[in-house]
């Protein structure tokens, strides 16, 4: 979800752990030509989640192995779900309405926030969104405490996940979910 430190995190876990870092927002504002909010504001929601898409397979395909933040719409995509499913680990950054808003009223480029109301909207887009991103592979919870803390916790969550037998064998294989933390 916006303002839960997707990037941030994405960052630094990609130099803890030796990877490249890909910021899905930027390569799909490169493809495009122009920011997020102008394709937006020019050619509409619909469009961009189908960039968002595009742009994202072609990352997951030709870039891995890497650590890759997506846009807090992208894993609503069944497709982009599937891809990353299929060729990585997926991480949710859970996180509190108030931490989200207190995070995302910091920058005014959110377009879904750009309403009467952006607190009801993103409670709103939490409420949609949830069920679908408890299907990641791993939670981890974000709050504000230091960026390092919910590296290293992703960092145990990932170790853990590695370790678990495949899914089908006699041990369970479920969601991981892990308390962490995360300033943005």
């Amino acid at each position: 979800m916006m303002g839960s430190g997707k990037s941030a995190v994405g960052r630094r876990l990609a130099t803890r752990i030796g990877l490249p870092f890909v910021d899905a927002d930027t390569e799909i504002e490169t493809a495009a030509g122009m920011s997020i909010p102008e394709i937006f504001a020019q050619r509409g929601e619909t469009e961009f989640r189908d960039g968002e898409r595009r742009v994202i397979g072609r990352i997951l395909t030709t870039r891995a192995p890497l650590v890759l933040a997506t846009g807090g719409g992208a894993y609503m995509n069944a497709e982009t779900r599937e891809r990353i499913a299929k060729l990585g680990i997926s991480v949710w950054l859970k996180a509190e309405p108030e931490v989200l808003m207190r995070r995302v009223r910091k920058r005014s480029n959110r377009p879904l926030l750009q309403t009467a109301d952006p607190d009801a909207t993103l409670r709103r887009m939490l409420t949609e969104r949830e069920p679908v991103y408890a299907l990641a592979d791993l939670t981890l919870i974000s709050r504000d405490d230091p960026l390092d803390v919910v590296v290293e916790d992703v960092v145990a969550a990932l170790g853990q996940h590695l370790r678990q037998p495949p899914s089908g064998s006699q041990e369970s294989c479920g969601s991981q979910e892990t308390r962490g933390s995360q300033e943005s």
